[in-house]
């Protein structure tokens, strides 16, 4: 579901790159003055685990479409919804600096589809309303698939009014949200499933990290949860990586039958183009693959095993790399934030 800048116009994404940017700096005010101090490493933890998830693919049956996990919602359940945007938004600049996933114009309309729908919208009108305070077992499975569907359907009507309103594709919205609402409502479910497995192995392992139940004395001790979530990274984008779903994603598969093509070419001048060759000097491993000189890419080598293996190393290396700096950079934003509130408080003891 990251948009390409061809989808958009500079005022539509200009916009959502303010938008986000306000929800960037509102967030960290509040993780700020908010955020408990043991989540700091959750938060690197967490932002490797969803760049590695959002690098799976799985297929959605009858349809030659595939999708991958938001990972917002997750992300809202264990981190609260500000440290979660804050968290989804540095994976996102990593993936479109590094790797070419998702336009530059379009970075903030993608911040908020992944993150602000499903961290302010989903999360709290949807699964804590269902959860409630003390939930049980079923009923938090129940919040979570709720929620994730919902937040799914929300960013992918949101990537179609953005389009719509951008003007600039030949996507008419009736029939382009036809596509786009049924095949996200299966990759939704999918990931409702999966985000429920996980908030129940994280409800049994410190419950008191989804404000349902106080922790147990047997409960694990915070670094047994971070290592699991880092093992789970590591083997996610290193390994399972190599067997992502080549099928085009929800997005791209209701483009092509929309249109009948597979992308839709982005203007060749003006802030479109700019941006374009911006990111293709910056991305390191553009679209998850080890770069290719021109003359390279130009050659047919015939060698179909040769070339899918590399793509799989490719992906697998990326899934390292690309893990590695969400880590880093989620982290660092947590920590950076909490030493502003204790650096803010030893000074404002000496000043008196």
């Amino acid at each position: 579901m990251h948009m390409a800048d061809a989808l958009l116009s500079p005022a539509v994404g200009g916009t959502l790159w303010a938008v986000s940017a306000a929800g960037i700096a509102y967030c960290a005010r509040k993780v700020r003055d908010d955020l408990d101090e043991r989540k700091v490493p959750l938060m690197g933890v967490l932002g490797a685990f969803l760049f590695a998830a959002q690098m799976i693919n799985f297929s959605i049956p009858g349809t030659g479409s595939s999708g991958h996990l938001g990972g917002g919602l997750l992300l809202a359940i264990l981190l609260g919804p500000h440290a979660a945007f804050l968290t989804v938004a540095s994976v996102l600049v990593v993936q479109a600096l590094f790797f070419a996933d998702g336009g530059l114009l379009a970075l903030g309309c993608n911040i908020f589809n992944l993150g602000f729908l499903p961290a302010f919208v989903a999360y709290p009108l949807v699964y804590r309303r269902i959860a409630g305070a003390r939930p049980s077992p079923l009923r938090l499975s129940v919040a979570t698939i709720v929620a994730a569907v919902v937040g799914l359907q929300l960013g992918a009507f949101g990537v179609v009014v953005e389009t719509v309103a951008s003007g600039i594709s030949s996507l008419p919205f009736s029939t382009f949200v036809l596509f786009m609402q049924p095949v996200h409502l299966a990759i939704g479910i999918v990931e409702g499933f999966v985000t429920a497995a996980i908030v129940a192995f994280v409800h049994r392992a410190r419950p008191e990290l989804l404000d349902a139940l106080p922790a147990s004395a047997g409960a694990r001790p915070l670094r047994a949860l971070l290592l699991a979530f880092l093992a789970a990274a590591a083997v996610t984008g290193g390994v399972l990586s190599w067997f992502a779903s080549k099928n085009p994603d929800g997005l791209e598969w209701s483009i092509a039958r929309v249109t009948g093509a597979d992308a839709l070419p982005a203007p060749e001048q003006g802030v479109h183009a700019a941006l374009a060759a911006l990111q293709e000097r910056i991305a390191v491993l553009p679209d998850y693959a080890f770069r290719k000189s021109a003359e390279a890419a130009s050659i047919a080598t015939g060698d179909e095993a040769g070339d899918d293996q590399e793509s799989r190393l490719g992906s697998s290396v990326s899934g390292i790399v690309g893990g590695s700096v969400a880590l880093v950079l989620a982290f660092l934003i947590g920590f950076l934030l909490k030493w502003r509130v204790r650096a803010a408080s030893g000074g404002g003891g000496s000043r008196r």
